[in-house]
């Protein structure tokens, strides 16, 4: 599990063979878990400089690999004890999502995000959500995707400070809001399917 706060900004010194080797001032151990941009990850490779985490084939087909170059978001997962500071982030990515406008204001910056409509039922305005691994609150939402505000201390220390519009980031939603979402998913499901058995049962005597 992760908080959404980042501890670093890595280096991305190669990616090849389906493992990304990054230069970065934090130690991890061999099995460690990482998120990079989000995504969590394992060490798999120590260096004098980094390290080497490998990226599975449902990965590669989640995120959006073309940022895996030049610098990346990286924090370690949280150890038992650790102060709780962000949110609850499981380096689960569930969606590319595009910058579609970015606005820029007094004392932040908005950026509106698209995504797929099957995942605006798991954004909720005032709520939770990830982008490349950093946590931050939805302003709102509309029919195509969200809205954000974010302020200069964030833009100087994140990536964001180099986004642009068309820019793809990897969405991680609102942990809460999936389960909920699920839940009542299955219920339906059931009502559904005992309405149809009684029925049944009704139409025989």
């Amino acid at each position: 599990m992760f908080t959404g706060l980042i501890r670093e900004m890595a280096e991305v010194v190669s990616y090849a063979d389906n493992r990304l080797r990054l230069r970065a001032k934090y130690r991890p151990k061999i099995g460690d878990s990482i998120a990079v941009n989000g995504v969590c990850l394992t060490v798999v490779e120590l260096l004098p400089d980094g390290f080497v985490v490998e990226l599975a084939d449902e990965t590669r087909k989640v995120i959006a690999m073309e940022n895996l170059k030049g610098k990346v978001h990286i924090e370690p997962a949280m150890k038992m004890g650790d102060r709780f500071e962000g949110h609850i982030v499981q380096g689960h990515v569930d969606t590319i999502g595009t910058i579609t406008r970015i606005v820029r204001r007094t004392n932040g910056t908005d950026f509106f995000i698209a995504v797929a409509p099957k995942y605006l039922a798991y954004i909720i305005p005032k709520g939770s959500i990830t982008i490349d691994g950093v946590s931050l609150t939805v302003n709102d939402v509309n029919d195509e995707g969200f809205r954000l505000t974010i302020i200069p201390h964030t833009m100087q220390n994140t990536l964001f400070g180099t986004y642009r519009t068309g820019s793809r980031v990897n969405v991680e939603t609102d942990l809460f809001a999936r389960y909920v979402a699920r839940i009542i998913s299955h219920q339906k499901a059931a009502q559904k399917s005992g309405w149809e058995d009684i029925e049944h049962m009704q139409a025989l005597y």
